[in-house]
């Protein structure tokens, strides 16, 4: 895929019930946080883990940066960074990256995965959240021009049919029931998704946003 997509993933909204501004700002704080990606994977029994790079919070690091560099025999993500901000009880936040390389699919026959930028933002809104994406130029699979929520392909080559990964794309997800939170993930990569000689999740950009983190969602006044 060539060039770059950019749209609205998803909005998260808390039941049907508009809640009073007032009441918002005043018992409730939203929260956020992001991370450029992180890889935890199993493969031929060796446990690879990076935790969230350049993780930030909206209570603090507003901001974080990571050089990128090899995670085991996995994969290599380039320059990445976050920010997360809070302003008049509205939280916002952006991650993102590039040059991520993923090489771990080679050895099982598979391609070699490139993703040349990626980013994912969300903001929390009065009774709610939002969240968008960002991809560019990527190797190894194929995405539509206009990628909507949730897009997930394989990629096959295993034994008997079985995936050798499953590619999220604009992947969202949020609470059942519905809490006005969620979370927007750029790019999601499983591994052997059906079962196979590794597991596990990498993840490129992720932005998560709460309303309602701290005090709770208000309840709407009674009548």
């Amino acid at each position: 895929m060539r060039g770059r997509v950019r749209l609205v993933a998803a909005t998260a909204v808390l039941g049907a019930t508009v809640l009073p501004a007032q009441a918002h700002a005043a018992d409730v704080t939203s929260t956020g946080w992001g991370s450029s990606g992180s890889v935890d994977v199993l493969i031929d029994n060796q446990h690879v883990v990076t935790g969230e790079l350049a993780r930030c919070d909206a209570d603090g690091p507003t901001s974080a940066r990571t050089e990128g560099g090899e995670t085991g025999d996995v994969a290599v993500f380039g320059l990445g960074g976050t920010t997360c901000g809070r302003k008049d009880n509205v939280t916002t936040v952006q991650a993102g990256g590039q040059r991520f390389e993923a090489d771990v699919l080679k050895r099982y026959g598979g391609p070699a995965i490139k993703v040349r930028t990626y980013s994912a933002g969300c903001s929390t809104t009065q009774n709610g959240s939002t969240g968008s994406i960002s991809i560019g130029t990527v190797t190894g699979f194929t995405v539509p021009s206009s990628i909507p929520a949730d897009y997930r392909l394989t990629i096959p080559g295993g034994e008997a049919g079985t995936a050798l990964a499953a590619v999220t794309l604009n992947e969202t997800v949020t609470p059942q029931p519905a809490d006005g939170s969620l979370v927007t993930h750029a790019v999601h990569i499983e591994l052997f998704p059906q079962g196979g000689p590794a597991s596990g999740d990498i993840y490129l950009g992720t932005a998560a946003c709460n309303p309602f983190g701290k005090g709770g969602a208000p309840k709407p006044p009674q009548s």
